[in-house]
């Protein structure tokens, strides 16, 4: 309810005359517990109970009386100034919308009550069911945000099966908490998910510069823009997948205003089991294109790190993506300082060169050695920034290779190896081009190795693909 869509349907449905059920499944919680006016108006309105009791017990003692037909009936056509008395706002009401509730959605005498009842309405009617998210199992009831996506877990107690290892979220969300120590300006914004994104740590430290503003990411990121415009430098944590529903805003409000705003993308990416809904494949196509907009993905935990001070020390839009998961902990030795537009060599050799996008560093680590084995020289490039391209580095790179493998965890349209193709054919380089990136579908649930494996983007699949394009030359 706290996304702009639900309002504009809401006053859609008040226009029809033919019966039109409506049910809000009320469980107090988003992914997270809810925040904002709106909770608090559908807290007000649970007491909707007093309302009803107070009804049928006036109704029941006046039909008993002489004339007291009449009286009900007067009643009946100023319920809604009894309503407004006893039911904050009649919100739904006043929009023309049949309110019928609150209704106990575990129980099913009641919900059959009600939905006979909403039936024969004609028109658009809501139905307030209230429910507990979890409800059955005790862990589950007693932490609900935990439970909303759980990996495995003792079904016995409730506890998570943990590696101990960091994840992304967690590296960021440390991150998050000793820049907004060092500077005071910064402020951090989610859309209903203060632990999902890692902010909770933040959030606690500084309160008075975290906001959760809902599930309503359009309004996320035109209220980052005003933060921004007011001398605060907003990070907006948000999953990949999400930030798709702000993209107008994304354009029109941070990007033309050239408002300093930094995207921290979540689940970049494949997601695994979070399935197809969840998938990040398009954020490098759909951000890309944006004039202003700068993006980077790290190598590794550290490289996020190091990424995300250098988002906050910048001047205008950036986004800075990153896979779901284990923080990579790969190639700690090499940390170069993060300097605008600019890629790395993690190895120098000739023949083949890897250039790959944040998550795939680790994939093209695995490549690499596979080609090793098998006798091929072969270099490997952090990319680093995809947009700026390092041109330089494309250049130098185009010298002394044969073949040059641009590798994405992003869909092909408009990611980062249709810029490397467009850039050599453009400035006609001396080299073949390859891309290996996510196929232009939508990717289901599964878990990484299995989905890796299915859409030919395993180092056995990518390598033998390679030496393929390789040989052919």
């Amino acid at each position: 309810m706290t996304g702009g869509m639900a309002f504009e349907a809401l006053n859609n449905a008040a226009q029809m005359k033919t019966n039109f059920i409506i049910v809000l499944n009320d469980n107090n919680m988003s992914i997270e517990h809810n925040v904002g006016g709106l909770s608090k108006y559908l807290s007000g309105i649970r007491t909707a109970d007093v309302y009803t009791d107070i009804k049928e017990g006036i109704s029941s003692k006046l039909e008993r009386v002489p004339g007291g037909d009449f009286i009900i009936d007067t009643l009946r056509r100023t319920k809604n100034g009894i309503k407004q008395l006893l039911i904050p706002g009649m919100f739904f009401e006043d929009l023309g919308i049949t309110y019928l509730g609150p209704v106990d959605g575990h129980n099913i005498t009641e919900l059959t009550e009600v939905f006979e009842d909403a039936k024969k309405v004609r028109g658009a009617v809501l139905v307030h069911v209230r429910t507990i998210k979890g409800k059955g199992y005790s862990p589950a009831e007693e932490n609900p945000v935990k439970f909303h996506g759980v990996g495995p877990f003792d079904k016995m107690t409730g506890e998570l099966y943990k590696n101990g290892d960091l994840n992304y979220s967690e590296v960021f969300g440390r991150a998050m908490t000793v820049i907004g120590k060092e500077n005071p300006r910064v402020a951090a914004i989610t859309a209903a998910m203060p632990d999902g994104t890692g902010l909770r740590m933040f959030a606690d430290r500084f309160p008075n510069r975290f906001f959760d503003v809902g599930i309503a990411e359009q309004h996320c990121v035109t209220f980052a823009a005003g933060l921004a415009a007011s001398g605060l430098i907003p990070v907006v944590a948000v999953y990949s997948s999400f930030l798709q529903r702000a993209y107008d805003q994304i354009l029109h409000d941070v990007c033309i205003q050239k408002m300093h705003v930094v995207f921290a993308i979540d689940r970049a990416g494949l997601v695994g089991k979070d399935g197809e809904t969840h998938q990040g494949l398009f954020d490098l196509s759909y951000l890309s294109i944006i004039p202003e907009m700068t993006v980077m993905a790290p190598k590794n935990k550290w490289e996020l790190i190091d990424m995300l001070q250098f988002a906050v020390d910048f001047d205008g839009p950036v986004a800075l993506r990153y896979p779901r998961g284990k923080a990579y902990d790969g190639f700690g030795e090499i940390r170069n300082p993060v300097e605008y537009g600019k890629g790395e060599y993690l190895f120098e050799e000739e023949g083949i060169v890897l250039i790959a996008v944040g998550s795939m560093v680790k994939w093209a680590d695995k490549v690499r050695h596979r080609l090793k084995d098998l006798g091929y020289s072969c270099s490997l490039i952090n990319a680093r920034f995809i947009k700026p391209v390092d041109e330089d580095l494309i250049r130098e790179a185009a010298k002394c290779h044969k073949l040059l493998v641009t590798m994405e965890e992003n869909v092909l349209a408009g990611g980062f190896g249709q810029r490397i193709e467009h850039m050599v054919l453009e400035e006609r380089l001396d080299v073949d081009v390859m891309t290996v990136s996510l196929p232009d579908e939508y990717i289901e649930q599964g878990d990484f190795k299995s989905l890796k494996h299915e859409i030919n983007l395993d180092e056995d699949t990518i390598s033998a693909e390679i030496i393929t394009r390789f040989i052919g030359e």
